[in-house]
């Protein structure tokens, strides 16, 4: 872990930003709840509605560099969505969008976290489980933790039933839940070099 202030930024698109959540909280403020670090940690949800990896990719270094410093412990957590695939980019262009930005980030000595998109209505269940297992691909050839949650939320009966609760599109509170859950499973503390809270 680095020296000084935690300063974690979290890019992405409107899941990151917990859109259809009564309490406001989504995985992102879950997620915290759930972590202790020895000083306050400072985090950004930098989320973009609707974004693509495309889009992300051109972004994320401008919006992140603002709030990172040149002597604090800089962290980021890519939030991946299925836009990707409205959009009509090859596997090959999202590979390569995730790639630069892990690349970008290991240049300038920033630790990368990468959540994989969830199941969507209407997205095409193969073409969106060949998208995650993409990105977990480009992540396993970076060392880089990778939160699948299209796998494990793809058949989950309560993840379905909450989204269909709320908007049809996104997640309410239990569905944020889930994926809170599946962040803090996927080596999170190990990744921040901090302690689950109690």
């Amino acid at each position: 872990m680095g020296e000084g202030q935690l300063r974690i930024c979290v890019i992405g698109d409107e899941l990151t930003a917990g859109t259809g959540d009564a309490r406001g909280l989504g995985w992102v403020g879950r997620v915290m709840a759930r972590t202790t670090t020895e000083e306050p940690a400072f985090v950004a949800q930098l989320a973009v509605p609707g974004e693509s990896s495309t889009a992300l990719s051109a972004r994320w270094e401008t919006e992140c560099r603002r709030r990172f410093g040149a002597h604090t412990d800089n962290r980021l957590v890519i939030g991946l969505g299925s836009t990707d695939l409205d959009e009509g980019l090859s596997l090959a262009r999202s590979r390569l969008n995730l790639a630069n930005i892990l690349d970008g980030a290991a240049a300038s000595r920033v630790s990368c976290f990468v959540v994989g998109p969830p199941p969507r209505p209407g997205a095409d269940p193969e073409a969106l489980a060949a998208l995650s297992q993409a990105y977990a691909d480009v992540c396993q050839r970076r060392h880089v933790p990778y939160a699948e949650t299209f796998e494990p939320l793809r058949t989950h009966e309560q993840w379905h039933a909450d989204v269909a609760a709320g908007d049809g599109t996104h997640p309410g509170q239990a569905g944020y839940g889930l994926l809170a859950w599946l962040v803090l499973h996927s080596g999170w503390h190990d990744w921040l070099g901090a302690e689950p809270a109690a």
